[in-house]
C-alpha cells in the first residue's frame, strides 16, 4: 500500500464498486484532489458519478481499490471512524434539498454547527452570516415549505458551507433548478469555496459545472474517459448536446 502525494487531500486508486444488483457502478477509477481545488466530475447518467463520491466520502465501502484523505487511510476505516470523518471534516449537498421540515431556515443552516458541539448563539450566529451571504437571510425564520425550490437548495448550500468543512460533496447540487438559478447557485458555491480554502468535489451532467470548476474528469460506464458525449436533453431544461475532454 502506498500513500498518496503530500499535496492530494484525496486520492483513490483502482476503485470498484457495485450497485446492489450486482452491476458495476464503478471499474478501477483512480484520481487524486488537491487541497483547495475545485473539481467537477461530468458524464450523463449511470456513469458512476455519485457511486464515485459516495466512495469517496467513505459514505460506502468500495468493493477494491484505496480512497486515502490527508494520508489517512479511509478504506481501512470501520463504519464509525467513516461517520465522524464525514461529521467532522466533510459535507454533502444533494441533488435535491433534504431541510428538516420541523426547523425553521437558520437551525436546519445551523445543524451541522450543533451536531459538531457548537453552541447555539455561535451556530445562529455562523448560520446567518452563511445565509446573507448566500442571499436569502431575509428567509432565516420560514420553514422549508415556506419557500420555492430555488432558495431551499440556497439553505442546503449553506447548510454544508457553515461548518467549515475540508472536503464538500456535491452531487449534482443545481439539478432541480431553472438555468438561472444553477448558474447563480453555481457562482455562489464555487466562490464561498474558494474564499474559506474549501476542497470540491461536484458532479453533473453537463459542462456548466465544468465552467466554475478548476479541472474536469469525465466518467463513463464506471471508468475514467478523455471524452464523454453528453445526450441531448429537453429544451426546457434549458441545457444542449455537448462534448468535453477531461
Amino acid at each position: 500500500m502506498v500513500a498518496p502525494p503530500d499535496n492530494d487531500v484525496l486520492w483513490a486508486r483502482a476503485l470498484h464498486y457495485s450497485y446492489d444488483d450486482g452491476s458495476p457502478a464503478l471499474s478501477g477509477v483512480s484520481l487524486g484532489v488537491q487541497e483547495s481545488e475545485i473539481l467537477a466530475v461530468v458524464g450523463p447518467r449511470g456513469s458512476g458519478k455519485t457511486a464515485l463520491l459516495r466512495c469517496l466520502s467513505g459514505l460506502v465501502p468500495a468493493r477494491s481499490g484505496e480512497v486515502w484523505f490527508n494520508s489517512v487511510p479511509v478504506h481501512t476505516m470501520g463504519a464509525q471512524a467513516r461517520d465522524r470523518l464525514r461529521r467532522d471534516r466533510f459535507a454533502w449537498i444533494d441533488p435535491a434539498p433534504s431541510l428538516v421540515p420541523e426547523l425553521n431556515v437558520w437551525e436546519n443552516t445551523a445543524l451541522p454547527l450543533m451536531l459538531r458541539g457548537t453552541g447555539r448563539r455561535r451556530a445562529k450566529q455562523a448560520a446567518l452570516e452563511w445565509l446573507e451571504r448566500l442571499d436569502i437571510g431575509d428567509a432565516a425564520r420560514k420553514r422549508p415549505h415556506q419557500l420555492v425550490q430555488a432558495e431551499r437548495q440556497r439553505v442546503s448550500i449553506a447548510r454544508a458551507l457553515a461548518p467549515a468543512p475540508q472536503v464538500l460533496f456535491a452531487d449534482e447540487p443545481t439539478a432541480p433548478l431553472r438555468r438561472a438559478d444553477r448558474t447563480q447557485a453555481l457562482r455562489t458555491l464555487t466562490a464561498a469555496a474558494r474564499s474559506h480554502g474549501i476542497t470540491v468535489v461536484m458532479t453533473g451532467h453537463d459542462t456548466e459545472c465544468s465552467a466554475f470548476a478548476d479541472r474536469t474528469i469525465a466518467l463513463l460506464d464506471g471508468r475514467r474517459v478523455n471524452t464523454v458525449h453528453l445526450p441531448p436533453v429537453p429544451e426546457t431544461e434549458g441545457r444542449a448536446a455537448c462534448s468535453l475532454s477531461a
